[in-house]
Formats: structure tokens, sequence, C-alpha cells
């Protein structure tokens, strides 16, 4: 039959929905099965869907992980796949307190340790005393723990790894009995559920929807429109992973299991880190400040983000710049004519160029200069409100005269405002097409950003005061003492008149 289609399967004797996922023909060998097929074990349409999608997240991040074959474990998976094992226990625990345990917390304390490992195998003709079977037992637990773990995930890795996971492992079971047994004692009172030493959890009340969270914080936040509607998107994107959209019963293995869906969906580290898992993580943490919830289920949820040389964003070169400024000498569509000048002789970002009006255009101590200002439209930061001056390279361009033709309002009409109502939003779409439609192709170049890059190196290139320049491009003060005082317009442009302009053959 046709399993094309991943979502609960209804067994049409039990009643009970089941997992079944054909599957890839390159894996059918390595795992000796044509089809993953299990029951969720329960009838619930709702509970299915949820543990459908946290089960099939996990088989697509094992279906990638065979195929990759034999690579190290990074600090946070060892970090992540020990977690797992002790929330298992702290979940057998807290369904059956009082349980016998067969971990020793004295021999757990020492089990890693060399002089004793060393005295272990020192005399192979001896036998070994009680504690030191206890030792080996304890560790070899601790391998299967950790073999069991990788096995899940489809992980191959080397001797190293196993060793540094199965110490992990040990290392937490040792801290969730530690735990236990303090809170068997009522030496604290220890919540068993999450392992810290915290009052009692209040008892769950009625659901608690996203879209109540997310009411809150915009109340409190105030965040531009855009950011409002994306985060709303991105907890939408959380709700249909998970099943429901009960703040209450997230957890951090819900948001685990998504972002291993999202990896195996192909999404960039980056993007999951700061597209996804920042705004879940903001929305919850508000939550928990405003005691919605008892605490943020993605406060330890992160992701590995390994730079690569080949990735590095980078300023346009000289030639590179020549090409942009001089295609867009050839325009007569006032923001491809100006937009891209403006940020070469400012380093302002294009969305912040896009979106100036008449106004902004001015003279200041009788010196001719752009204001960046919040009335304009959203700018990233305190900071990205400034007055920077209008360099010589513009004034000969003729950009003030542009700017004097324009009787008031916005300078780029022929901007059409995007659904947040900003002209900066669609030139920066707009215009970073064009810009690869001249052949800069380069994935290092970042079309509209890299003008900031450019401006950065020339001031180091020919000597600006570092505070003048973070003023100018609307970086943060880095020291107290850069708090201090103004920026005059004069010596702004001191500063500016130092990078020269740019020469056409």
């Amino acid at each position: 039959m046709a399993l094309s289609m991943a979502r609960p399967w209804k067994h049409p004797d039990s009643g009970y929905y089941w997992f079944r996922k054909r599957v890839p023909d390159d894996l059918k060998l390595v795992l000796g099965k044509g089809e993953e097929r299990f029951s969720l074990g329960t009838r619930d349409p709702i509970e299915a869907k949820r543990v459908h999608a946290l089960r099939l997240a996990e088989i697509e991040e094992r279906w990638s992980n065979l195929r990759k074959g034999q690579h190290p474990l990074g600090a946070d998976e060892i970090a992540r796949e020990a977690l797992a094992v002790g929330d298992i226990l702290r979940q057998q625990l807290s369904a059956n307190p009082f349980q016998d345990i067969a971990w020793d917390i004295e021999i757990g304390a020492e089990l890693w340790s060399s002089p004793q490992s060393k005295k272990i195998y020192a005399d192979v003709t001896r036998s070994l005393d009680s504690t030191e079977r206890r030792k080996i037992e304890q560790q070899d637990f601790c391998f299967a723990l950790a073999d069991e773990r990788l096995s899940l995930k489809g992980r191959s890795v080397g001797d190293t790894d196993r060793r540094q996971l199965a110490h992990a492992v040990s290392m937490e079971l040792q801290r969730v009995v530690q735990g236990h047994r303090s809170y068997l004692r009522g030496l604290t009172e220890t919540n068993i559920n999450t392992g810290s030493a915290l009052p009692v959890q209040r008892v769950a009340g009625p659901p608690l929807q996203f879209d109540a969270l997310i009411e809150g914080w915009v109340l409190e936040k105030k965040p531009i429109k855009k950011t409002e509607y994306v985060w709303r998107r991105v907890m939408k994107e959380l709700a249909s992973f998970v099943g429901h959209d009960d703040a209450r019963r997230i957890r951090a293995d819900d948001l685990v299991s998504w972002k291993a869906h999202l990896l195996a969906k192909g999404l960039k580290a980056k993007t999951i880190r700061d597209g996804k898992l920042a705004p879940v993580r903001a929305i919850f943490q508000w939550a928990t400040d405003n005691r919605k919830i008892d605490s943020n289920p993605g406060a330890r949820i992160n992701i590995d983000l390994k730079a690569r040389s080949s990735e590095k964003r980078r300023g346009y070169s000289d030639e590179e710049a020549r090409v942009v400024l001089l295609a867009a000498r050839r325009e007569s569509e006032p923001h491809r004519r100006w937009a891209p000048w403006v940020s070469a002789f400012t380093g302002a970002r294009i969305a912040e160029v896009c979106q100036l009006r008449r106004e902004d255009i001015r003279k200041i101590d009788g010196i001719d200069c752009i204001a960046f200002a919040a009335e304009a439209g959203s700018l990233k930061n305190v900071n990205s409100e400034r007055v920077v001056p209008v360099h010589p390279a513009l004034k000969s361009e003729g950009f003030l005269k542009f700017a004097e033709s324009v009787k008031s309002g916005p300078l780029f009409m022929d901007l059409m405002p995007d659904r947040f109502d900003s002209r900066g939003g669609t030139g920066a779409k707009v215009l970073s097409r064009w810009i690869r439609s001249l052949g800069l192709t380069d994935k290092r170049i970042s079309p509209n950003h890299s003008w900031r890059h450019r401006l950065k190196t020339l001031g180091r290139r020919h000597g600006l005061a570092v505070d003048i320049m973070d003023a100018m491009t609307g970086h943060g003060r880095k020291t107290v003492a850069d708090t201090y005082g103004e920026f005059p317009a004069d010596a702004m442009l001191r500063e500016l008149k130092k990078i020269p302009s740019i020469e056409f053959e």
C-alpha cells in the first residue's frame, strides 16, 4: 500500500494510531527492513499527531546520521544525549519515587578516576573485590546507555567519543540519583521533573495558547510589525510540528525534536538559531518572567555554529564597487540610481537609505547631512539613529540636487511599501536581486550589507578615528568613555573626507 504521506495511521482493529513510514532505498540494507512501523500508544488523534511529529523528527535525524557515516560528536550533542538519559530516569522516578535504584553514587563519584582504573587491572591474576566489580558494572552500564542513544540517533562514532558520552551519561545519572535521594530525605523541595532545587510546581492550569503569549509580549515589547509577523509565523510552525499550541505542554524534548526536524529539512544552523529558536525562546522567557509558565523550555536549547571562511561575509572590492555604482549611474529609477551610492559613502543599511525622506537631508552647522531617524521608518536599534555628513563624492554625483527635486515625503516614491508599510523592506529585496543580476554571484557578498563592510575596511585603511567611524555606521559605543560627549558634524566630515572617491576609467 502507498505510504507516502507522513501522518498517523489508525489501526482498523484496535483503534490505536501507528507510525508508518517507508525506509528509503539506500538505507534498507543498513536497517534490514523496508518500513518503520510501531504503535504510538494512543487512540487520541491530537496526541497521536503530536507523538508522530516527535518520532518522525527522530527517525529523519537517524536516517540523516546513517547517511553521513562516522563523524565526531560535538560537546553540545554529548550534553544533550546525556541529558536525555537523565530525563528518562527522572520520569521513572516520578512515576515510582520509592523504587530500588541500582546506581551506587559512592562508586559513581570515582567511576572514571585513572588511579583506581589502573589498580583494577594492575594484577590480572587476583580476583576483583565487590567494589571493583561494581565499578566495572557501572561503567559497562554507562557504555550500554551511550550505545543505545547512538543507535537511536543512527550515529557511528569513534572510541574516544563513545567514552566521552558514557562519561557524560554517568555524570547525569549521578546528578539525578543524588537529587532524588535528597528529595526522599526531605532535605530540599527538589522538582524531580527538572532535577533542580525549585519550589514545587503549581498545578497545570487550562491550556495557554501561543497567541495569548504573543499578545502579551507584543503589548510589552512593542516590536516592529515585521518582527511581530515573523514571530507569529514561527510559533505557528512550532504548533504545527508538535500538534498543539498549549504553552504549558511544551517540553525541552519537543524543541530538540523540532530542531532536528529543521536540520533534516536542510535549514542552515544560523537560520534555525536566529530565525526559529531565538523567537521561541524569547516568547517563552516573557511567559516565564510574567509567571504564565514555570520555566522556559527553550532556555538550554541551542545549536552549534561552525564558522567557515567560505561563508564569511565580506565587503565589496574596488572593482566590484565600480561595477555596481557604474550600473547605478545608468539607471533612471531613483532607488536604483541613488541607494547604492548613498550606502557606499555612508555605510548605511540599504533599508535605512530606501526609507529616507526629503526632510532627512538637512544642513547641520552649515554642513550637508543625512539624518537616519526613527520617524522615517524602522531602525535596527538605538544606535542606528544618527546623522552622517554627505561625502564629497555624493555631492559631485548630484545627490543633493536629486533630494532638492523632491518637495516632501519619501525620496524614493518609486518604491512601493511592503505589507508592513516599509519602503526599506521592498528596496532591500529589489536591489539585492538587481545587484546579483550584474554578475556579482559570490555568496560571501551580501548585495546590500557589503557596503557596510567595505566602509569599515576603508576606514581602517585610511586611518579614520574608530569612535567616529562607529558613530557614522550606527555601531554601539564600545567603552564608557565613548558615551561621553557628542559627534559634531564637522568632526565626522573631517574623517569621512579621508575616504577617497571611486575612480572610473
